[in-house]
């Protein structure tokens, strides 16, 4: 669901990167939003760590979501839309953000927080066989995987002596030894002396934790090549490594030197404001040069640009009011990790350690991430103080979710329904019965159905595909060809200019999903409303239309799409956290899901075409509902085996925790009887509503192993999740 907007939106606001900065002034742009603004997130993960507690981490002191902002449940709580999605360049003339998908975004302001790299890319080997420091979040992956399999006798390398360079490899060997291993770590240094511009004293302290901790340094030397078990150095010499890291320098994105911007070497130069060359651009961050008061690069400055950047932001948007300037300090407190859980302190030259230091550190750090921790759920609108009676249990206890989740109900739909009067022309073959009508045309049978979502996401270009897959998905369940579709769309109200771009981008984007399946969109209508909803009538060509009922006894079932949807987006509406500290994050497990739905059922259909005995989609009813409609009128019964129903990762869990869709209680009210279902999150799913979701099929036995193998070449998560009987009429499962 988009966040209710009654002021219509005039300005956009990108930010381009998930830095510490954007994040801290998304946080603040929920706690105190801006009526007409369109905030606008990219990055392209659906998380990104914070640099304080890498080396932590790294050591094993702190599990993964330790250190992890969730980026999609932080953009719900600012009412930002996410764009996972990579920037690649920048037009400050025609002011544009250009995307690696090719999608292209317009801005009236943009902020620039995409960190810097730290890969080695002229060195021969360095992409196949090694990985940077920067970003974090791959090699925070590549180090998890490698401790799971590391020899005991392990060699790493380590290129750069730099204080990033000895606070990792002190934790990398750490790690290693609390493993039970014996690690040899091995610095790289191409200067002549080790932590060059530290001072003597923490110099000194670093040194010697190194000795201590059996860290080796070379000094005067650079790399030639990277191998996978070697590093060449330039003077010839071969070191061993299982375990190459680069922690060298700070490189700019390649992007930003085609930027039209100012920079400083490769870096954009900001002024005191925070604002580029061009004033519509800022940039904070490692990315930037504070050409004012130059500094050296460290997520300290990040952080207290932040609130000047959420002021600027706001000044400019609203084109009223005095920008702040940045006025970073002239040092700050450098707390140095040494791997076991002690630190070194360094400001001013002055120098100090011990575990206090590390407790000290532990709890700035915890405090920092407790930030991003719990945010304000949206809460349901009070009810008026007169009422009628029964609004309340109408309203329910939260907001109504969007997509298949905010559609009728079974109970209503089919009272409804029961009034219409059934086709009489003879062209019209087929009506309410199946997925979609067949008409016979000149001979030729053709399948029309239409769907409408109301958005769950606040990103319409995301919304246009989901429900152009969406709308598809009863032309393919007939086993026909797409053919042809006339979109249903209402916008937000915006300002004109955001008016016309936010309809190019639904149907530069529903247009690429349609002409890929081999349709054209022909025409349709607009209008404005108060959020997002899209729908589109779509035709299809089918010579044997597979029917939703033809299913026999002895039959496979079989599904090419796991379950969930409905209860993760439920669960990033309200910004959920899932219980387990080291499974993957609800912005992960949004962007799993996401993929999921994306995921056209064209190939699955044309498997499916002509195996099949009965086939339809899952959507609004969840699976138990669209299969009782497959049994029921022939009196046949289904038994399922729960364990062998794809699901989405994190569903299972999040449903456990009681997070659910507006309509799933619906569904199963309208089942539950027909039903002998274990207790248990997993049989819950059974009546989960499905946006996108995956073909439900009915299969001879002898066709059951050619088609499951044939949809796992394809690339489906298909699996054959039961059988069916004769009746009486009901769905178990075990």
């Amino acid at each position: 669901m988009m966040p209710h907007a009654p002021f219509p939106q005039t300005c956009d606001i990108v930010l381009v990167g998930g830095g510490h900065a954007h994040a801290l002034v998304l946080r603040m742009w929920g706690m105190r939003p801006m009526a007409g603004v369109r905030l606008t997130l990219i990055n392209p993960g659906p998380v990104a760590p914070y640099t304080g507690m890498l080396p932590g981490a790294v050591a094993g002191h702190y599990a993964r979501n330790d250190l992890m902002i969730d980026l999609v449940r932080l953009a719900r709580f600012a009412g930002a839309r996410v764009i996972l999605d990579r920037a690649v360049g920048l037009d400050p003339v025609a002011q544009q953000v250009r995307l690696g998908s090719g999608r292209v975004l317009r801005y009236e302001l943009a902020s620039i927080d995409v960190g810097i790299s730290s890969d080695l890319p002229s060195v021969p080997g360095f992409a196949e066989h090694a990985v940077s420091a920067k970003p974090l979040g791959a090699f925070a992956a590549r180090w998890e995987a490698f401790v799971a399999t590391a020899p005991d006798a392990a060699r790493l390398t380590v290129i750069g002596a730099g204080v990033g360079g000895v606070e990792l490899a002190l934790a990398l060997a750490h790690r290693l030894r609390a493993a039970g291993k014996a690690p040899v770590v091995t610095v790289l240094e191409q200067g002549g002396t080790v932590l060059p511009g530290v001072a003597p004293a923490t110099r000194r302290g670093l040194v010697a934790a190194m000795a201590a901790a059996g860290v080796q340094v070379l000094t005067g030397t650079t790399v030639a090549a990277i191998g996978a078990r070697a590093v060449t150095l330039s003077d010839g010499r071969t070191l061993p490594s299982d375990f190459t890291l680069s922690v060298a320098g700070a490189r700019p994105q390649d992007w930003l030197a085609d930027s039209g911007l100012d920079l400083h070497g490769g870096f954009v130069r900001v002024g005191p404001t925070l604002q580029a060359s061009d004033p519509h651009v800022l940039a904070v961050g490692d990315c930037a040069h504070l050409g004012f008061a130059p500094r050296p690069k460290a997520g300290v400055f990040a952080v207290r640009e932040a609130p000047v950047l959420f002021h600027n932001l706001r000044v400019l948007a609203a084109d009223k009011g005095a920008l702040q300037r940045f006025r970073p300090q002239r040092d700050y407190l450098k707390l140095i990790s040494l791997g076991d859980q002690r630190a070194l302190a360094d400001k001013f030259g002055l120098q100090g350690g011990g575990a206090w230091l590390w407790r000290w550190k532990d709890r700035i750090d915890r405090r920092f991430m407790e930030k991003f921790g719990a945010f304000p759920v949206m809460a349901v609108p009070a009810l008026p103080p007169e009422h009628a009676a029964g609004m309340q249990a109408v309203m329910g206890d939260k907001p109504m979710c969007g997509g298949c989740g905010a559609k009728v109900g079974a109970g209503a739909l089919q009272t409804a329904l029961a009034q219409v009067p059934p086709p009489v022309r003879a062209d019209v073959l087929s009506g309410r019965g199946d997925d979609a009508a067949v008409l016979m045309l000149g001979g030729q049978r053709q399948v029309i159905t239409t769907d409408h979502l109301r958005a769950f996401c606040s990103d319409p270009y995301l919304m246009a595909q989901l429900a152009a897959v969406h709308a598809l998905g009863d032309i393919w369940a007939m086993g026909a060809a797409p053919q042809a579709a006339l979109a249903q769309i209402t916008l937000p109200r915006l300002s004109e200019p955001l008016q016309a771009d936010m309809l190019a981008e639904v149907m530069a984007a529903a247009g690429a999903v349609f002409r890929a399946a081999g349709a054209d969109v022909v025409g349709g209508h607009s209008a404005v409303g108060d959020e997002l909803s899209l729908g589109f009538t779509v035709t299809g060509i089918a010579d044997a239309p597979v029917a939703k009922r033809g299913a026999q006894a002895g039959d496979a079932i079989i599904l090419t799409k796991p379950l969930g949807v409905g209860v993760i987006m439920a669960a990033e509406m309200a910004m959920a956290r899932l219980a387990d500290p080291k499974g993957p994050m609800l912005g992960e497990v949004w962007a799993t899901a996401i993929a999921s739905m994306l995921r056209p059922l064209g190939p699955a259909a044309a498997i499916l075409r002509g195996r099949a005995t009965a086939m339809t989609d899952v959507t609004g009813f969840g699976l138990a509902g669209h299969l009782w409609e497959m049994l029921a009128d022939g009196g046949l019964s289904a038994r399922l085996d729960l364990a062998t129903v794809p699901v989405l990762p994190g569903a299972e869990a999040l449903a456990g925790q009681g997070v659910a869709s507006t309509l799933m209680p619906t569904n199963r009210a309208a089942l539950d009887w027909q039903c002998d279902l274990p207790p248990g999150a997993r049989a819950d799913l059974l009546f989960d509503p499905q946006t996108c979701g995956g073909l439900l099929a009915t299969v001879p036995a002898h066709w059951v192993r050619p088609v499951l193998l044939e949809l796992r070449q394809a690339g489906e998560v298909a699996a054959m999740i039961g059988t069916v009987a004769a009746g009486p009429a009901r769905i178990v499962a075990v």
